[in-house]
């Protein structure tokens, strides 16, 4: 009998690494999200085994410019296209022998089952034959000499990065490439802050605090949703600490009409609504049904309500007028969350920031006719770039005689964690755990 459990471990171990594949493949092969590609191919291993899958998935992408380096130290010629696969199955396996606790033999055996698994059993002793030579020459132990390879980004991005943060540029590379903790938000209408810790601390989950963050709670170690107490009755949801100063910040001097504009999947449109209770009368917009759909389920989940429209924000025609404030989480490069999202650095151009420059200019040209004199709007985005950021900001300022930067923080607590720019604040990835984030507050004058 312990021959044939012995036998199920080493299918089961095969199948992750093979299914791991497919998801790395799908994300450097065909340019899918990693995200997308994970919850296609979840379903073909156990579910006691996809924390793995995402281990490896993630892990793999966020070290891939390391491990391409290394590949090509390693196979004499590229692999056939119709073999590809096989590629990212060896970029799974070096992941595992250089970030993960998992024994050597143990991860070779189960990438060179992996490979007769996916249909390549031809190229299993090619498989087994690279893992045991990176293991032989050491070449983990040697200092890539190719930025891209040392610094886990493109090119592009390490110089952009770097132009706009001469100081910072390294940190915050290096800060991109760490595993991002889980940080949650309080539902303040459900219960207060004190009293949840107390409810994680039974559960066995261990959490910290963050000065300035009334809400925020950051786990010592990630967990499933499914264990947070009180998760599935809106007490708590999953949200960054940095991203969690949007709501206090636009609610800090407005009440009344508000719009959240490009706001799926709803967790600053929830936060908005925890706070402002009765005196905000919320319309989310989203330019995608079903990511709208989305602030539907969130807000059904922690009991709030709110008009939930699809459309372009972007365009003049359409949408509430009058409002007293409006929240602009502005489509980004996501250059402050890669820690989160790795595949970032893989799907992103150069020429995309551009492009959504241009985009955030629409976005704020066609909502700032619809606030009332005296009214805010609170620009955010989640990148690092100053393209996106302070010159879009400035630029915007430069071109609408009746706007003004409202440059008084709302809550000192924070002043510590942010970089004053030209105008606005920048949050840099990594600092005090959180996700890099910029803010500015805009205010309509008469």
């Amino acid at each position: 009998m312990s021959g044939d459990v012995s036998g199920d471990a080493d299918r089961d171990g095969a199948r992750v690494r093979a299914t791991a594949a497919k998801v790395v493949h799908s994300v450097v092969g065909d340019g899918r999200s990693l995200d997308t590609a994970c919850l296609r191919y979840e379903a073909d291993v156990a579910p006691g085994d996809r924390s793995l899958l995402r281990l490896l998935c993630y892990g793999t992408i966020r070290r891939h410019f390391r491990i391409r380096w290394w590949l090509g130290r390693l196979l004499e010629r590229p692999l056939a296209r119709r073999d590809r696969v096989i590629d990212a199955l060896l970029a799974v396996g070096l992941f595992q022998l250089t970030d993960t606790r998992i024994p050597d033999h143990a991860a070779v055996a189960a990438s060179v089952d992996a490979a007769r698994s996916l249909g390549r059993g031809k190229l299993a002793g090619l498989v087994n034959a690279v893992l045991r030579r990176f293991l032989r020459e050491g070449l983990a132990a040697a200092p890539p000499a190719d930025d891209e390879a040392r610094f886990d980004h493109p090119r592009w991005l390490i110089d952009a990065i770097a132009a706009d943060w001469p100081e910072d540029w390294q940190d915050i590379l290096r800060a991109n490439d760490e595993r991002a903790p889980m940080w949650l938000r309080v539902n303040p209408r459900r219960c207060d802050r004190a009293a949840y810790l107390d409810r994680l601390a039974a559960a066995g989950i261990e959490a910290e605090t963050l000065s300035g963050l009334a809400q925020a709670v950051r786990l010592v170690s990630p967990c499933p949703v499914g264990s947070l107490p009180g998760f599935a009755d809106g007490d708590v949801s999953v949200q960054d600490g940095a991203a969690q100063l949007a709501a206090p910040w636009l609610l800090d001097s407005v009440r009344g009409r508000l719009l959240d504009a490009c706001a799926a999947p709803g967790g600053k449109s929830a936060h908005l609504l925890e706070l402002g209770g009765d005196d905000v009368d919320l319309t989310c917009i989203d330019i995608d049904a079903g990511r709208a759909e989305a602030i539907r389920d969130n807000l059904a989940r922690l009991g709030l309500a709110a008009t939930v429209s699809v459309g372009d924000a972007s365009k003049s025609n359409g949408g509430p007028t009058a409002l007293d404030g409006i929240l602009l989480d502005a489509p980004c490069s996501a250059s402050g969350v890669i820690r989160r999202h790795p595949d970032i650095k893989l799907l992103r151009r150069e020429s995309d920031i551009g492009e959504l420059a241009g985009l955030q200019r629409r976005l704020l040209d066609a909502l700032w006719p619809r606030l009332k004199p005296g009214g805010r709007l609170l620009y955010v985005t989640c990148s690092v770039l100053a393209a996106e950021n302070d010159a879009t900001v400035s630029a915007f300022l430069e071109r609408c005689p009746d706007a003004r930067e409202i440059d008084v923080l709302h809550n000192n607590n924070i002043r510590d964690l942010m970089r004053r720019k030209p105008c606005g604040y920048q949050i840099l990835p990594g600092t005090a755990g959180m996700d890099g984030f910029y803010f500015a507050c805009l205010e309509k004058v008469s």
